[in-house]
């Protein structure tokens, strides 16, 4: 117990360094990190697509139906494919409600904060954090727990999709690196509640 508490608070010291980097930096990457093409070249679509339910949901589908036509355990757990991004998804819409930070390209790199009044439950225009950075790592998430040697590929996918949103001038360096650690976090926490084999209650063996 003492070891998972420390293990947590390293990871939210670790995260807010990286936020707190990212927010300081964001000024350089709005100015240097840019490809205005990405999104018509085909490498640019197949990692922006990474972090949409375009991807997720027919994949799941198929990981489900594979290892139910074959009878292999963990077919519950292969859900996760499907909420771990949809639920993402959902949370990064409340987070941009609450943050309310516009997305750079309206007002030219600067930050400019929408007030509560205006619009309140209208997320368009918002950046912070990347819908497709959490979702993105959310799947990749479960994707790396369900079949663990698939991680390095998932997370440099869902890394690659992130970056994309940068070379866009959809986003800040904050807003992906809030969506990626935040869309991280859902998906671990999905797991540990509803993924990860529970340990065995030793009264149930008597």
């Amino acid at each position: 117990m003492i070891g998972n508490r420390r293990a947590a608070a390293r990871a939210a010291v670790l995260a807010a360094l990286l936020t707190a980097a990212a927010l300081v930096l964001d000024p350089w990457i709005w100015q240097h990190v840019r490809y205005d093409r990405v999104y018509e070249t085909d490498w640019g679509r197949l990692l922006r697509v990474f972090g949409s339910l375009v991807l997720w949901v027919p994949l799941a589908a198929a990981v489900l139906l594979e290892r139910r036509s074959r009878d292999r355990p963990g077919a519950g757990t292969t859900w996760l494919l499907f909420w771990g991004p949809v639920v993402s998804g959902g949370v990064a819409e409340v987070l941009k409600m609450l943050f309310r930070r516009e997305r750079p390209g309206l007002h030219d790199g600067a930050v400019v904060f929408r007030a509560f009044s205006d619009r309140p439950f209208n997320t368009s225009a918002l950046g912070m954090p990347s819908s497709h950075a959490m979702v993105a790592f959310a799947g990749a998430a479960i994707l790396g727990r369900l079949f663990p040697r698939t991680a390095p590929v998932a997370y440099g996918l869902a890394a690659g999709c992130a970056l994309t949103r940068l070379l866009a001038r959809a986003h800040f360096g904050s807003d992906v690196i809030v969506g990626a650690l935040a869309g991280w976090a859902v998906g671990a926490l999905l797991w540990k509640r509803f993924g990860a084999p529970r340990a065995p209650n030793p009264l149930e063996a008597r």
